[in-house]
């Protein structure tokens, strides 16, 4: 995550907790939160242009889905955390800010078994211009190639977008940085091309477009929005296992996120590729995508 000019919990400015505005500062839980020992934490990140938040809804239906594969309910509906979402990115004037909504199981109970917790909800924003450097995005990223796989999903919640399931993601991401590269490309417990730490992956090869299939990892909200653009200019794009042997084979890669929106790919560890037309074009169609209707000018 980009580093902000000051800590995080001494950011000016206020967050939603549970229905109240709350000054950043006092923002706190306890020590014994089952959420913080257990993992029992579900979130989303979203990104406001400005003013307004880009699929807010689809990404609060998915941190409903999300929390109920942790097995809990949260205590707002959709549209309630749409309001709150809207609310908080007014209340903190950040028209173009990064959105965190996150549930989490509270400190009635620690344990194993914390059944009867009470559920809490957050929403913060911060501003946070771009995921990677604006000079490495301008030729493509490199990637280094991660040791952890993503995991059966027979053996974790991987649909879900829950916080202990990005442990893997913060060491590999730690890695990879130490090594010089942006992010790392992660495989899935049979060795095939899964996504990045914390995005999509999508390759190019004879103008079609190519990307692995969202079954044990987040079929990511910026990922779809990326196929139907691609669909509408009559691009085709096949999901498909993709083996780290094809890798060659593709001429383009750009990888997709709320935060990374859509980036162009240089590298992948020792395979190459060139940044293009159809990344490119994708790039700046999302760009018109995320702007408010009648508000591009003001971007």
């Amino acid at each position: 995550m980009a580093a902000t000019a000051v800590p995080f919990d001494q950011m000016p400015g206020a967050v939603w907790i549970d229905g109240k505005l709350i000054p950043n500062v006092d923002a706190k839980i306890h020590v014994l939160t089952h959420g913080l020992h257990y993992a029992s934490a579900v979130f989303e990140g979203e990104r406001a242009y400005n003013g307004t938040i880009y699929k807010s809804t689809e990404h609060s239906e998915r941190l409903h889905r999300s929390a109920q594969i942790l097995d809990f309910e949260i205590p707002f509906s959709v549209a309630e955390i749409d309001a709150a979402k809207r609310l908080i990115v007014e209340r903190n004037k950040q028209p173009n800010a990064y959105v965190r909504a996150i549930a989490w199981r509270g400190s009635e109970q620690l344990g194993v078994s914390a059944m009867h917790n009470t559920i809490h909800l957050a929403i913060a924003t911060w501003e946070w211009p771009s995921y990677f450097d604006p000079a490495q995005r301008a030729k493509g990223i490199r990637l280094a190639l991660a040791d952890y796989r993503r995991p059966d999903p027979r053996t974790a919640p991987a649909l879900a977008k829950a916080s202990g399931l990005y442990a893997i993601c913060t060491i590999e991401k730690h890695r990879a940085e130490r090594k010089g590269y942006a992010d790392a490309m992660m495989l899935d417990w049979e060795e095939r091309v899964a996504e990045c730490t914390g995005a999509n992956i999508f390759f190019i090869k004879d103008g079609k477009i190519h990307t692995p299939i969202a079954d044990c990892f987040l079929d990511g909200i910026t990922r779809r929005s990326a196929i139907a653009l691609a669909r509408r200019r009559g691009i085709e794009v096949i999901e498909r296992r993709i083996l780290p042997a094809e890798l060659d084979s593709f001429s383009e890669c750009f990888i997709t996120g709320t935060a990374a929106e859509i980036t162009a790919v240089s590298e992948i560890a020792n395979w190459k590729f060139t940044p293009g037309a159809i990344t490119f074009q994708l790039a700046d169609d999302y760009t018109a995508e995320v702007q408010p209707k009648g508000n591009a000018a003001a971007a």
